[in-house]
């Protein structure tokens, strides 16, 4: 298996324990985890700060601020997002294997035959005690924290996509994180992909 290809797309709502499933998947398969890291990668191969990029990480294009001309877009939320797709195809064409967290991944390497794509939700109680536990949050501040996040990685997800953020037919696997909680759902995750790397 360690000669084979492998990409692990990480989809989440927030809340759901979506990234520390995939910080552990990238820890049993022993592979490089990218999600805010990627800015800082880019950054230091355009020679550019990296506090430049990360406002407009994963966030939706702002329509008021941005225009089209002959198809190129002002939006820096654009550039940015291209700036990552272009960096994840690089990573796939070279053959690199990874886990990939959030990013549009599940689409933008859609094809590729070492992909297994993930979506991980969460039952929102669930999820919002998470959020108060972690980020020692009131709960009407996780609540608005969440549904804040959520949209934004929705609206996101959708302006870049042909298939609607946590569709299940856009992943291989959807999994609701708070029936077996974080530990047993990687657990699980882990068995699907030994089987899915069989067939690679």
């Amino acid at each position: 298996m360690k000669n084979k290809q492998l990409i692990i797309s990480v989809g989440r709502e927030y809340g759901s324990g979506g990234h520390a499933i995939a910080v552990e998947l990238a820890r049993r398969f022993e592979l490089p985890v990218f999600d805010r890291n990627i800015l800082k990668t880019i950054a230091d191969a355009k020679h550019v700060d990296v506090e430049n990029l990360e406002p407009y990480d994963e966030v939706p294009r702002n329509w008021l601020f941005s225009r089209k001309v002959r198809g190129h877009s002002s939006a820096p939320e654009e550039h940015v997002a291209h700036m990552q797709f272009n960096f994840l195809r690089k990573k796939a064409e070279n053959g690199d294997s990874f886990v990939i967290v959030g990013r549009c991944a599940e689409t933008v390497l859609r094809g590729q035959k070492g992909l297994v794509s993930i979506f991980i939700l969460g039952d929102r109680e669930r999820k919002i005690e998470r959020i108060e536990r972690i980020y020692q949050l009131s709960r009407e501040d996780a609540e608005h924290k969440l549904d804040r996040i959520d949209k934004k990685r929705k609206t996101y997800h959708n302006y870049y996509c042909d298939i609607k953020w946590g569709d299940s037919r856009n992943y291989d696997v959807s999994i609701n994180s708070s029936r077996l909680g974080v530990e047993r759902t990687v657990d699980m995750l882990e068995l699907y992909i030994q089987e899915r790397m069989k067939d690679l």
